[in-house]
Parts: C-alpha cells; structure tokens; sequence
C-alpha cells in the first residue's frame, strides 16, 4: 500500500475502544469466547500458545503476537499442550468488560497471559477496518516494541483512569493500529480485504465522495461517472471492492452517520439530522434508520440520553 495511502486511511479511522482484561490461559485448559458483537483483539503479554477459530484454523500465538477476530467469530485461547479441560466466557458480558484478571480456573502458573478486549475500528465512521476478515488475523509485532508498550498503557490507564481516560485509550489504540498496519502492508500490499480496494484510484474516489457528502443525490450512474466508469463495469467492480452494492453502500454510511448525530447529545431536531444525511422526509428515514438499527431514532436517541445520567 502506497504511504500516502496509508496516511490517509489512518486520518479517516474512528476508534472506540472497550475496556480490556488480563486472560489467563492455564496449562491443559482452554479458553473459549463465543463471538462478539464487535471485533476483538487478543495481545500476548507473557507466554505462548494458540489461538482456534470455529473454522478449525489453529494458529500459534508468541509473546506480542496481535490476534484479530472478526465479530460473531467463535474462537479459543489454548495453552501449548493438549486442552482437556474447558471454561467459557461471553466477550459482550460485563464480566470481561469489568475483571481485571480473567482465569480459566486453574491454581497453576498460567501458560499465557493476554490482553483481552473489544474494539470498534471504522473508516469514515461508517466502514468497519475488519469487517470483510473471515477469520482470525494473526500478526507477530515483536519488532515493534512501541506496540507492547502501547498495550501496556491502555491497561495502565484504565486500572487508573482519570480525565480524557477515553480519549487517551482512542489514541493508543490508534498508535496500536498504525503499527499493525504497517505490517500488513509491508511489501506495497495490504492482505486486509477491502482495504485494497482503495489502491484503486476510481473506488477510493467514489468513497471518499460519499463520505464527504452522503446528503447528495447519489445514483449508480453518478457514482460511475466519478469513477469515469460505465455503469455495469463500476456497479461489478464496487460490490466485488467493498462487499456490497454502491447504493447499499450510500445507505449505510448515511445511517451511520445519522447515528453519530443521535449520539452526539446536542438535540438536533430528528427532522435535521434526516435532511443532513439526504432524507427530505422523517418519515422515510425513520423507517430506514428501524430497518438498520432495529429502533427508531428517538429511542435510539432516548437510550442515548439514558446513557449519559
């Protein structure tokens, strides 16, 4: 991936990180973690071992070894030996979110010792980094050290949080990311799927004018003469780039970004927040939004409220 590429995709990245936890794997035990609603990373502080995803895929993990799981990807930490015993946890449950040291059960020294936690990582607020990754990125950043050290404070900071925790933990992460890309993308290529969809001069175009301007009266023959492509040609190539069709793509990002103005807490009438996303009816994108998020805007807006006592 072409420097300048890469910058760019690292000022566009939007980055929320939930707290993370110290998992112990303890010697013939195995930690399973169903699928989680975000994607998880699982960083090797101490030890070795290996992580199983649900498609059988076994894949050892080293001290600073990354692992990256996609959402809803069933997985297992597992100790070098043979697992014969078994202990489970939900990653979206407070338990993970809250402990600062989850154990598998065992009074033995553990095998392994990883940092644990859920991450929220978009493009342009709207494109998951990870979101076409169809199973678990194993990445060994023992030669940057500044990514362990990154690690380490995001756990120091929230073991002693204080003003601007959040936002200091946002851009450790952000630090943790721009090294885990460069690695991805040593060489000129990046193996992340969609991610090299934007070497492609005609689709990064394309995106970068939806995300700049989702209120505009997109259409497929629109998008196609940005790319100065013929409409099959560019409708084939976009859905092949990005996973999904140009105008499904235009609906997310408009719905994402309406969500981010729900969340913003500053009360913008729901009736702005539609025209600035490119609905002229609050009926039409009240519908659109329940269809997305499974709640109207108002309640979203409400359980947002609720949130912030």
């Amino acid at each position: 991936m072409r420097p300048v590429l890469l910058d760019k995709l690292l000022s566009n990245l939007d980055i929320q990180v939930e707290p993370f936890s110290l998992c112990e794997v303890s010697p013939g035990r195995r930690l399973l973690l169903p699928g989680a609603a975000r994607v998880m990373l699982h960083f090797v502080l101490v030890g070795s071992g290996f992580v199983r995803s649900a498609t059988g895929t076994v894949q050892p993990l080293s001290p600073c070894s990354l692992a990256v799981v996609p959402r809803r990807a069933q997985h297992s930490l597992e100790p070098k030996d043979e697992a014969v015993e078994e202990c489970s946890i939900d990653p979206d449950s407070e338990s993970l979110r809250n402990a600062p040291v989850i154990s598998n059960g065992s009074m033995e020294p553990p095998e392994m010792i990883v940092a644990c936690g859920l991450v929220k990582i978009r493009y342009g607020a709207a494109l998951g980094l990870f979101d076409k990754l169809d199973d678990v990125l194993v990445e060994d950043l023992s030669d940057i050290p500044q990514a362990r050290t990154a690690f380490e404070a995001i756990l120091a900071e929230q073991s002693d949080a204080g003003p601007g925790s959040e936002a200091m933990k946002a851009a450790l992460m952000s630090q943790c990311v721009v090294y885990l890309l460069r690695h991805l993308c040593e060489g000129g290529t990046c193996s992340l799927p969609w991610l090299a969809a934007l070497e492609d001069e005609r689709m990064a175009r394309v995106l970068d004018r939806i995300l700049q301007s989702p209120a505009d009266s997109h259409t497929v023959e629109s998008l196609a003469d940005t790319a100065s492509m013929s409409r099959s040609a560019f409708a084939q190539t976009f859905a092949q780039a990005f996973g999904l069709p140009p105008m499904s793509m235009v609906r997310r990002i408009r719905m994402e970004r309406a969500l981010g103005l729900l969340e913003r807490g500053d009360d913008l009438p729901i009736e702005a927040v539609a025209r600035r996303v490119g609905f002229s009816s609050r009926s039409h994108f009240s519908r659109a939004f329940k269809k997305q998020f499974g709640v109207s805007p108002v309640a979203r807006r409400a359980i947002q409220n609720l949130s912030l006592i």
